[in-house]
């Protein structure tokens, strides 16, 4: 139960804290007021996706948060909390959401940060907003389905077969594939075979190609090389004046020198130091010219090897890395093609036992709807009565079809809704119902029954009294005043008759503060409630809408009124 609602810089709110109470409450105001806002914003905070531009102007976040009362028999709500290490306090949680000007958020369920798709799944234990397009909703007969299995408490029975039935069709694409692939199984295996053959006998080495370019740039080159060697020969080593022989001089005479000053001796190490590294640069030298020689059959063979190379580059990959990959798919993909002919007969044996399970699940399903279709009826025909059409008749369609092994993906029941609105008339699809009125009715008669049927301890209803007045509004709110008795209703109203049957009055008002418009609700006291119902019933509180107003209050003041049950 909503006990409490905070709204800060929501819209045109600037910042509202609200009591709720249980049983029936309305939210009342002039039209433009902002009623919608305020449901708006506890649709924000059940999970609803919303645009930063719902910030209020010159604010950088908007934040909506509630305090909630669960009760022992919420177990769902309970259990889902439990899994998540989350302890209400005194029954009471505190849920609380914002967005910034950058699109981003935070949403806590008491001091525990949560998702929004999570606080979606939580809030839905808890609430239901019903608003006045939502029966729209009832005029797709794919919704049919779901609302008496909800009514059936089979959501989940058919949300399993759901999971097992998108398997199946997993598996018989699969199949598909792999007939389709066996097709052409043998071209394919033919293909790979080669490629694994070619690639396997040319067998390249990682950075083998950069190597074998570099000794065909120096073998196709050689000439100049050795003249290039020669020369660093007569430089280094070769000749008196080379660098070698220069080192080795210099380095006798420092050594010379620091006998007589010791200073010397610094540079006279870091001589030494240079001879010992040009030596050593010099016996490198030596041993790569002494394996210098020209070799036109290496030539040839370097060449023949790159020309291998470059063709398995550009069919199977643009380096060596890359061919051996594709020679391990190729491999791969010979195994399961070898194999496809057991894993078919695998597939088809699975496709098998799933297709028994589907059909077993699908008839348990089909019974229990057939068996909630028959409770049903009589239940949203009660209901409808209650509402002002008392020659109306619900009927609840359950066509099950053996379609021979193919199955829907909810069962093999095709649900749908008709009603005969008035005695005497055949029933008819919704679709066929004329008046919005009365198709608001049956939505607020399957939304009631329904709830009846579930936790839900929370219902809003946002303006469904559009299009209905005189007798079937005041059979709507007394219809709304006997669910309060059991459930909390939050219910934004334009009619008297039905504001005057609540158990708490609350009133939107847009007003201007400091050249800003700015939307603030309170909670009305006894006569600030008859002014305002007076004001629903002629838009002004002169004496005789006051005198009709007191009348309403005193019939319905109990909400509902003496002897009438729920």
């Amino acid at each position: 139960m909503l006990e409490e609602l905070s709204v800060r810089n929501f819209a045109l709110m600037d910042a509202l804290s609200l009591t709720f109470e249980e049983g029936f409450n309305v939210l009342t105001g002039e039209t433009g007021a902002g009623k919608s806002i305020l449901v708006g914003s506890l649709s924000f905070l059940l999970g609803a996706k919303v645009d930063p531009g719902i910030i209020r102007t010159g604010a950088t976040e908007a934040q909506v948060s509630a305090v909630v009362l669960l009760k022992k028999q919420q177990q769902e709500a309970l259990a889902w909390l439990n899994a998540r290490d989350i302890s209400p306090e005194d029954g009471r949680l505190i849920i609380r959401r914002t967005v910034k000007t950058s699109g981003r958020g935070v949403i806590y369920i008491q001091q525990t940060p949560v998702t929004r798709g999570e606080l979606m799944e939580f809030m839905a234990f808890l609430f239901d907003i019903h608003g006045q397009h939502t029966h729209e909703s009832l005029l797709k007969k794919e919704t049919h389905r779901k609302y008496l299995d909800r009514f059936a408490g089979l959501e989940e029975e058919a949300a399993a077969f759901n999971r097992l039935f998108l398997e199946w069709e997993a598996k018989k694409k699969a199949l598909d594939r792999l007939v389709s692939l066996d097709r052409d199984r043998t071209r394919r295996l033919e293909m790979l075979h080669y490629a694994v053959e070619e690639i396997t006998q040319g067998n390249p080495k990682p950075g083998e190609i950069q190597n074998l370019e570099q000794e065909a740039r120096r073998l196709g080159d050689f000439e100049k090389l050795a003249g290039l060697v020669q020369s660093l020969g007569t430089f280094l080593c070769d000749t008196e004046g080379s660098v070698l022989n220069l080192s080795r001089r210099i380095r006798a005479a420092i050594e010379n020198a620091t006998v007589i000053d010791s200073g010397l001796v610094s540079m006279s190490k870091r001589m030494e130091d240079w001879y010992y590294e040009t030596e050593d640069l010099v016996e490198v030298f030596r041993g790569y010219r002494d394996t210098l020689a020209y070799d036109p059959g290496r030539l040839e063979a370097v060449e023949e090897r790159l020309a291998l190379l470059y063709r398995l580059k550009k069919k199977y990959g643009g380096n060596e890395g890359t061919i051996q990959e594709y020679l391990a798919q190729a491999e791969a993909e010979i195994e399961a093609l070898t194999g496809s002919e057991a894993c078919q007969e695998n597939v088809t044996a699975t496709i098998a036992l799933l297709e028994a399970e589907l059909a077993s699940r699908a008839k348990g399903l089909s019974i229990q709807r057939i068996t909630a279709a028959h409770n049903l009826e009589p239940r949203i025909t009660e209901s409808l009565t209650r509402l002002g059409m008392s020659h109306a008749r619900f009927s609840v369609s359950v066509v099950s079809e053996d379609r021979g092994g193919r199955y829907q993906s909810w069962g093999m029941d095709d649900v749908e809704f008709f009603i005969a609105p008035n005695a005497g008339e055949p029933v008819k699809e919704l679709s066929r119902i004329a008046s919005g009125g009365e198709l608001s009715r049956v939505m607020l008669a399957i939304k009631t029954v329904l709830s009846d049927a579930d936790p839900l301890e929370t219902l809003v209803f946002d303006e469904i009294d559009t299009g209905i007045g005189g007798e079937v509004a005041l059979s709507v709110g007394e219809y709304l005043a006997r669910v309060g008795c059991h459930k909390q209703i939050l219910c934004v109203t334009h009619l008297a008759s039905i504001a005057a049957r609540a158990y708490n009055h609350l009133k939107v008002e847009k007003k201007n503060e400091a050249g800003r418009t700015v939307t603030s609700v309170v909670v009305l006291s006894a006569d600030q409630r008859r002014r305002e119902i007076a004001r629903m019933l002629a838009g002004d509180a002169g004496a005789i809408a006051l005198a009709h107003a007191d009348t309403l209050l005193v019939k319905y003041s109990n909400g509902v009124q003496d002897g009438e049950t729920y």
